[in-house]
């Protein structure tokens, strides 16, 4: 009999040291062996929202390779720690069956995709940034001497950071490319 009374938390809540019911006395035995997903996790990687330019910062929890939860990171200056509703479903893109994780190509005039290893995919891109630099290529432009390409031009994402703007712009003007923009300064 004095199991049963114990178990129930009425009588835990009148007899202990929670009047209120609000602390041990309506904690189980189920509810005491509960630990949280981002207490088992194996690391912590931080990230930033996939969804929006505003690029608030994420804390993805890694368990077994496996992303078991995705917060708000209360270090980050933009959010402090908040997501919104789209930011709180990363978690849900990341581990969608239906996400797409290889290389997708459509050949030119074909009905169908067809999956392409990485490699590949990056020489394809290669040979057509260096085909379009070289058909785009200006030596002279009203008397002057130039040597630009106009065959491409790069228009970056304002989730991007300074570094990655810095770098592709860097690459970009290496390539000959004159038409670099952000579409935060936009």
């Amino acid at each position: 009999m004095k199991t049963w009374l114990d178990a129930w938390p009425v009588f835990r809540q009148l007899t202990g040291n929670d009047p209120l019911g609000r602390g041990v006395a309506a904690r189980s035995k189920a509810t005491e062996q509960v630990v949280s997903r981002t207490a088992t996790a194996d690391r912590v990687v931080k990230s930033v929202c996939p969804y929006c330019a505003v690029g608030c910062a994420q804390r993805v929890f890694v368990k077994d390779e496996q992303v078991v939860q995705i917060e708000g990171d209360p270090d980050s200056p933009i959010s402090r720690g908040r997501l919104c509703p789209k930011g709180s479903a990363t978690k849900g893109l990341v581990n969608s069956p239906s996400r797409v994780t290889t290389v997708k190509y459509r050949r030119p005039y074909a009905t169908d995709w067809e999956d392409l290893d990485l490699d590949t995919a990056m020489e394809m891109i290669a040979d057509r940034v260096l085909e379009a630099r070289e058909k785009g290529w200006q030596t002279m432009d009203a008397g002057k001497r130039v040597n630009r390409t106009m065959g491409f031009a790069s228009l970056g994402g304002a989730t991007l950071d300074n570094e990655e703007n810095y770098l592709m712009k860097k690459l970009y003007s290496a390539l000959g490319a004159v038409q670099i923009e952000n579409q935060a300064r936009i």
